[in-house]
């Protein structure tokens, strides 16, 4: 039996977060700038932020001017490491019966699997620059 990959609210914070960055590689955003447009909570929203940081993901600038801005190039991020560096490696769910990890044969949620393999296979595919792009697209539409 298996589990559809959950996306913890810290997690998905820090892939939406990443993508704001992203749109301006060279802009600083605040931790006000950054709830506001997610319309988030600050303080969660602070400890996603000492995460990404802590990774490398992220640089934090002090001063009255300060603010957090990407520190690596948004072509070499997937969506697949911004959710490891918060949720850790993700690995194929285990069996909720305790049994090991079901070959699909005979469990009625074995198709999940396959779910979960598409879903790690978008993640590790994803650039942080691909979705920068299409924000930027779909913004300028409206």
């Amino acid at each position: 039996m298996s589990n559809i990959i959950k996306v913890s609210e810290a997690a998905s914070l820090a892939l939406h977060t990443m993508v704001v960055l992203a749109k301006k590689p060279d802009g600083i955003f605040t931790t006000r700038d950054i709830s506001s447009l997610l319309n988030a909570s600050k303080d969660h929203l602070s400890k996603v932020l000492q995460r990404l940081e802590k990774v490398g993901f992220i640089i934090s600038i002090r001063g009255p001017k300060g603010g957090f801005k990407l520190a690596q190039n948004k072509d070499n991020l997937t969506l697949l490491d911004i959710y490891e560096a918060l949720e850790g490696p993700l690995i194929p769910a285990e069996c909720l019966l305790g049994n090991p990890i079901c070959n699909g044969r005979g469990c009625i949620m074995g198709g999940l699997d396959t779910v979960n393999r598409q879903i790690r296979e978008y993640l590790s595919q994803t650039k942080l620059s691909d979705l920068s792009i299409l924000f930027k697209e779909s913004s300028s539409d409206s």
